[in-house]
Parts: C-alpha cells; structure tokens; sequence
C-alpha cells in the first residue's frame, strides 16, 4: 500500500488506536480484538516490548490491516520501524530529522505539535498530518477547532483525552482522524479475559465516527 492509500485509509476510518502493552503477546491480542471490531488500521507504540519485531513479523505474515509504529523519537527508530514494515510512523513531538527520514522512504508521519506555532512548523517540515498532543489537557474539541480555524490545510489528528464521548466532537470540530489511547484500547479488560469488550468498544468508536460526519 503506497503513501497516498495509507493516508486515505487513515482518514476513511477516522480512528488511530494507539496500542500499548506490556509484552508482544498482549499487543498482538489488543490488536486482534480491535480487528474484530472494524478497526484495521494500528498504531503499536515503541514502548512495547519487541516493537520492531513484532512489526517484522507480522509484515511476514502479510497483514491486512494498515501497521503504524508510534512513540517514534528519532530518525534511527523510524528507519528501524519502516525497514521492519511499519506503513507510518508517529511520533509525539516534531523532528526534522525523522520527517526527512520518512519523506525519503515514502512513508507517512504524523508529528506531534500542540501550539499553533509548533503546528505549522511540523507541516512546513514535512509532516503528512500533525497529531495535537495532548489535546484533551488543553481544552478538547474546542481546542482543535480553534487551530483549524486559521489551519484549515493542515490535517490534524487529536491524541491525548480522546474518549468514546469526545471522539465524535472532535470529529465535527474538523479532525480528519482521532488517536484513541486506554478509553479505546484498554489493557486491563483483556488481562480481565474479557477482549470483546475492546472489541464492542471498537464498534461504538467507529460509529460515532460516522454519526458525527454524516
């Protein structure tokens, strides 16, 4: 799947979950119950045991769902990530380095920013869409539609209080996808043994996502 695909399907589902776990195995069920719930695009944070393996291996297997790696630092790491298989890269912060990197090899990355003036440096740079982190600290869908006001080019992606009840008003206030982190991908219901509750809950995201642009 080419850069211009992967970015269309971001937008297409509108949701990111941001998946972290603390071993391979437990990421690998998160992502299945997501899977099962509709959601087929995934962002596995570097902060998961075995990240870059996890990613190699599953690229292996020929997935059929659209693998991100988040929590990306450096220039060093994306690279690691995107010869692994990763389809984008995420990072919380913005830097140049690691968006020239992912511009070289054709491969998506979402900065992070949170002010206007970080913002449009992360765009200017290079970066396809720009994930406001953390959104939800600074005053939620409000925020995020305050910034496109002026910034209606740039793609933005809300990370950081998202919920199931936020999601859709985020959506509204002009995000082209929101992250979803433990309100969606919650680790404590799998260790539970209660995986499709992540599932259902993957359902009801979805849906609020479309209720919201229709």
């Amino acid at each position: 799947m080419d850069r211009n695909a992967v970015l269309s399907r971001i937008r297409e589902l509108g949701v990111v979950p941001v998946v972290r776990a603390q071993s391979g195995d437990e990421a690998l069920a998160l992502i299945e119950a997501l899977r099962l719930g509709g959601i087929d695009v995934i962002e596995l944070t570097m902060t998961v045991p075995g990240a870059v393996e996890i990613i190699r291996e599953l690229s292996k297997k020929k997935h059929d769902f659209v693998l991100g790696a988040g929590t990306v630092l450096d220039p060093e790491t994306a690279r690691a990530c995107m010869l692994a298989g990763a389809q984008f890269i995420v990072s919380p912060a913005t830097d140049e380095a690691t968006i020239t990197c992912c511009r070289t090899y054709g491969v998506p990355i979402m900065s992070g920013a949170l002010t206007p003036t970080e913002v449009v440096k992360a765009w200017k740079a290079g970066a396809d869409m720009v994930k406001v982190f953390p959104c939800g600290a600074v005053g939620g869908a409000s925020y995020l539609k305050a910034l496109k006001a002026p910034l209606p080019q740039i793609e933005l992606i809300p990370t950081g209080g998202v919920s199931l009840e936020s999601a859709g008003e985020f959506i509204k206030a002009g995000a082209s996808a929101v992250g979803a982190g433990a309100d969606l991908v919650d680790v404590k219901k799998l260790r539970a043994g209660e995986p499709q509750a992540i599932t259902e809950r993957a359902r009801r995201y979805l849906a609020e996502v479309a209720k919201a642009r229709a």
